[in-house]
C-alpha cells in the first residue's frame, strides 16, 4: 500500500468522522456518548441511521465517480473524459426520470434499478460500438449523441398531466445523498466492487493505450477484451451513482487529475487512488453543503459545481502552464 493510499484512506476517515458529528442538530458532549452506548436511542438514530449512511452513500458515489472517470481518460486517452462524456450517466438519468414520472418513486428500489437498466442500455451499446470501431473520437462522438438523445429524452419525459413530475425529476437529477439509507448503501457498494475488479482487470490495457494504439496492437494483450472490461467497468459504476444519487457532476473528471502526478501518469496505478479521491470530494462536499446556510439545502450536485469548476478551471490552467514550458 502506498503513501498516497494511506494518505487518502486517513483524510477520508477525518472527512467521514467530522460528517458524523457535525450536521443541522447539534449534539452535546453527553448525547453523543448516549448515541455510542445505545444506537436504538433518539440521539443513535441521528448518527446510525441519519448521518452514517450518508456519509458511506457520499463515499460509494464518489469512487464510483472517480473510478468512471480514470478508466475512461484512460481508455479514451483524453484528460477531459468523464462519466458523462460517453451518455452512460445521461441515460440513468432517463431511466430513473421515466420510474418517477410513472409514480415508482414510491415503491422501494425502482427508481434505482430503472436507472442501472439505462445506464446497463447505454453500456451494451457502447461496447458494440466499440467492438466495431476502435478509434477513441468515434467513440466520444458516439457517446456525445447518445447523451444529447437520453437528456431530450429525459426533458419530454416530464411533459405529462402529473404536475408534480417535473419537479420531482428535476430535484432527483440536481443529485443528493439526503435522506439516503442502508439499503441505498447496500445496493451501490457491490456495484463500485465489481467495477472495481473490472477496471483492475483492464488496467494492463489501459497502460498500453497510453504508448499509442498501434503499440498496443502489437503488445500480445486481448485488447479488445480489455476495452470491453474498462467500458463495462465505467458504465457499471456511473450508473450506479447515478440511481443511487442522482447526476452529479465534476467529481469524475476532477478526482483522477488530482492524484495523477502522484502515480507519474501511470493509468493503471491512477485507478485506486482515483475512486478514493472521488469518495473524499464527495464525504466533503456533502458536508460542506449541509453546513452552508440558506433556506433549504444545496443540493450535492449544484455545490460540486459551484466550488469544482472554479478549482478545475486553476488546475487546467496550470496544466496549460506546465505544457507550454
Amino acid at each position: 500500500m502506498t503513501r498516497l493510499t494511506v494518505f487518502l484512506i486517513l483524510a477520508i476517515l477525518a472527512a467521514s468522522g467530522l460528517a458524523l458529528t457535525f450536521g443541522e442538530a447539534p449534539l452535546s458532549a453527553a448525547q453523543y456518548r448516549l448515541a455510542f452506548a445505545d444506537p436504538a436511542s433518539l440521539e443513535g438514530q441521528v448518527l446510525w441511521q441519519v448521518r452514517a449512511p450518508r456519509i458511506a452513500c457520499a463515499l460509494m458515489v464518489g469512487a464510483a465517480l472517480g473510478l468512471s472517470g480514470a478508466v475512461l481518460q484512460g481508455l479514451l486517452r483524453n484528460p477531459l473524459a468523464d462519466p458523462g462524456v460517453l451518455g452512460v450517466s445521461a441515460a440513468a438519468a432517463l431511466g430513473a426520470a421515466f420510474a418517477i414520472v410513472m409514480g415508482g418513486a414510491a415503491l422501494p428500489g425502482v427508481v434505482e434499478v430503472s436507472a442501472l437498466a439505462g445506464a446497463g442500455i447505454a453500456g451494451a451499446a457502447l461496447v458494440i460500438f466499440a467492438a466495431r470501431v476502435r478509434a477513441p473520437e468515434a467513440l466520444i462522438l458516439f457517446g456525445v449523441a447518445l447523451s444529447s438523445f437520453a437528456g431530450a429524452a429525459t426533458a419530454s419525459s416530464t411533459c405529462r398531466p402529473r404536475p408534480s413530475a417535473s419537479a420531482e425529476v428535476m430535484s432527483w437529477l440536481l443529485g443528493s445523498v439526503q435522506n439516503r439509507s442502508w439499503f441505498d448503501v447496500a445496493w451501490v457498494t457491490p456495484m463500485v466492487l465489481i467495477s472495481g475488479v473490472l477496471a483492475a482487470f483492464a488496467a494492463s490495457g489501459l497502460r498500453m493505450l497510453a504508448l499509442g494504439e498501434e503499440t498496443a496492437a502489437t503488445s500480445g494483450l486481448s485488447m479488445g477484451r480489455l476495452r470491453t472490461a474498462a467500458l463495462i467497468a465505467a458504465a457499471l459504476a456511473a450508473g450506479a451513482a447515478t440511481a443511487v444519487a442522482g447526476v452529479i457532476g465534476f467529481v469524475g473528471l476532477a478526482a483522477p487529475h488530482l492524484v495523477r502526478r502522484a502515480v507519474r501518469g501511470d493509468p493503471g496505478r491512477v485507478l485506486l487512488p482515483a475512486a478514493l479521491t472521488g469518495g473524499l470530494i464527495l464525504v466533503a462536499a456533502d458536508l460542506a453543503a449541509r453546513l452552508t446556510p440558506t433556506d433549504q439545502e444545496l443540493k450535492l450536485g449544484v455545490f460540486t459545481a459551484l466550488v469544482g469548476a472554479p478549482l478545475f478551471a486553476l488546475i487546467a490552467w496550470r496544466a496549460a502552464r506546465e505544457w507550454r514550458l
